[in-house]
């Protein structure tokens, strides 16, 4: 069975006054080849100062995994079946709910992939449609969580 190990070093040094809950919820997010990204609570769950607006949030990141996941095996998938994409958005977006009491969870994930073909015409959209479900079963990310991801794929663009 194949094993993949994946790893993050996730960062973080006080500033400000810790006992007090004064303190800076920002954070660095490391990854092999040297990326860094500054990560912080969401200021609608701490509010600023102690979030830092400009910052990932773990709610956004995980979004982020969920629909770039996709879109790498829907970019596979399409190039495998023959068609020519040229570019590929996606507005996507998560939905945090209260479960239980004192408990929360994202939800729901809605991708809207917006996928630019190439050629003469666009791909009909029962095949893009196929594609995208595809990739969603085939999703790495997809498969680990148990919220519901839905997909609101846009309309397909000719470029």
């Amino acid at each position: 069975m194949a094993r993949h190990l994946y790893q993050a070093e996730i960062t973080w040094t006080c500033e400000g006054d810790f006992a007090a809950n004064a303190y800076s919820r920002g954070h660095h997010w490391s990854f092999d080849g040297g990326v860094q990204v500054l990560a912080s609570s969401s200021p609608s769950m701490v509010p600023l100062p102690q979030s830092i607006e400009a910052a990932v949030d773990p709610e956004e990141g995980f979004v982020a995994a969920l629909s770039s996941c996709h879109m790498l095996w829907f970019l596979d998938l399409a190039r495998r079946d023959g068609l020519d994409v040229k570019a590929y958005r996606d507005e996507a977006e998560g939905v945090m709910e209260r479960i239980a009491p004192g408990k929360m969870a994202v939800t729901r994930v809605i991708l809207r992939p917006e996928v630019t073909f190439g050629g003469t015409e666009l791909p009909e959209a029962a095949r893009v449609a196929h594609l995208h479900h595809r990739a969603h079963e085939a999703c790495f990310i997809a498969n680990s969580v148990t919220s519901e991801i839905e997909l609101a794929a846009r309309p397909s663009i000719l470029a």
